[in-house]
């Protein structure tokens, strides 16, 4: 099928890497393993910080634009689109576009990772919240990565068209690497460089370590951004080891260096690092984000492949990083089920199946056999 795709958060050429960007490539990637073409519908990015008030309105008023080309383009073309796919649909980012293009063209409206946050009904992102709202209620189907997502989206749609697709990723270049564990213990984290979340992740993890002065391990941190004069301080500079951002392609190699993924993943959907991690073999330490059926928890299995510290708690994490260290036979057999779960569970040939039935059922077509 001609799949219109579309990122309202961040389209997937932006510039900046990030887990969102990359998120949007695997979806784009998983949808051509199943056979669809793929094109960006647009590269408006309808995200609000919620700074400018005019700046919904100004968005809003945009997007109808370009909606209204798309259609004038798309309507008698023989390359028209099947389905229209958004990726990442919430107040602060709203799909503009696809809803009404959707419904002139007459194809089915689907979205993933779509959220619905009631208490945002009101303030700086209400016109946000309602075009999110509309266009979940629109949706023929909601893709969710967490089971946390998917009770928000009852509110909204009836279960039947709420779809499970856990994290994934191809795991193929990390599930090859051989590990040589060392002493001391290699911690690494990965993440970028931001004000905020981010920044609070990396300012937690520090503060943990300190707590673990007296057991051997190094750090090394892969990431970058413009909060890193702040965050590098934060870090014993005779432990740490700085490698900046590093190209998707250089990870499977970094984490074969490693003996423990560390990171808090302050208010994290899930980590695309620690999935990565997994599928590299190496167990992970985070913080439970979301809850126990939150994001984080939907791919660490808490006491299998990894250990989940309670949410923006610093002693528990400290304790749960401890634990690893000081057992290094533990830390081999959770690194071996974190890869296996990784393949059988987080594999983008999963995920490609997983999309290919639902664009078949809201299509009505019958699969190919």
């Amino acid at each position: 099928m001609r799949v219109a795709f579309y990122a309202p958060m961040k389209p997937p050429g932006h510039p900046v890497p990030s887990g969102d960007r990359r998120v949007a490539r695997l979806l784009i990637e998983a949808l051509r393993r199943g056979g669809h073409e793929v094109r960006i519908a647009s590269r408006l990015r309808s995200w609000d910080p919620g700074l400018d008030p005019a700046r919904p309105a100004r968005i809003q008023a945009l997007g109808g634009r370009i909606a209204e080309a798309l259609v004038r383009r798309w309507r008698a073309a023989a390359d028209r689109p099947d389905v229209w796919f958004t990726y990442h649909l919430y107040h602060k980012a709203p799909d503009w576009l696809g809803p009404p293009v959707a419904v002139a063209l007459g194809i089915p409206y689907v979205a993933a990772e779509a959220s619905h946050a009631p208490r945002r009904a009101e303030g700086a992102w209400a016109a946000g919240h309602r075009a999110a709202a509309a266009a979940i209620r629109q949706a023929a189907a909601l893709l969710t990565f967490s089971a946390r997502d998917a009770a928000g989206l009852q509110a909204l749609a009836p279960a039947g068209r709420i779809v499970r697709l856990p994290p994934f990723l191809d795991t193929t270049p990390f599930a090859a690497i051989a590990r040589q564990p060392a002493e001391p213990p290699r911690l690494l984290a990965v993440g970028m460089m931001r004000e905020g979340d981010k920044a609070r992740s990396y300012a937690l993890l520090a503060g943990a370590l300190r707590h673990l002065q007296d057991r051997p391990w190094t750090l090394t941190v892969i990431g970058d951004g413009p909060a890193r004069p702040q965050i590098e301080p934060l870090f014993d500079p005779a432990r740490t080891r700085f490698r900046g951002a590093l190209p998707p392609e250089a990870m499977p190699a970094a984490l074969a260096e490693a003996d423990l993924l560390v990171w808090p993943a302050v208010n994290e959907a899930f980590g695309m690092a620690l999935l990565e991690a997994q599928a590299a073999g190496l167990p992970v330490v985070a913080g439970a984000a979301g809850g126990a059926d939150g994001g984080v928890a939907a791919i660490v299995r808490d006491g299998e492949t990894g250990l989940l510290a309670p949410a923006g708690d610093e002693a528990g994490f400290a304790a749960a990083v401890a634990a690893l260290l000081d057992d290094p036979a533990r830390r081999r057999a959770m690194g071996d089920a974190a890869r296996a779960n990784a393949v059988a569970a987080h594999g983008i040939d999963r995920a490609a199946a997983i999309l290919d039935r639902t664009l078949h059922e809201v299509t009505g077509r019958e699969v190919t056999p």
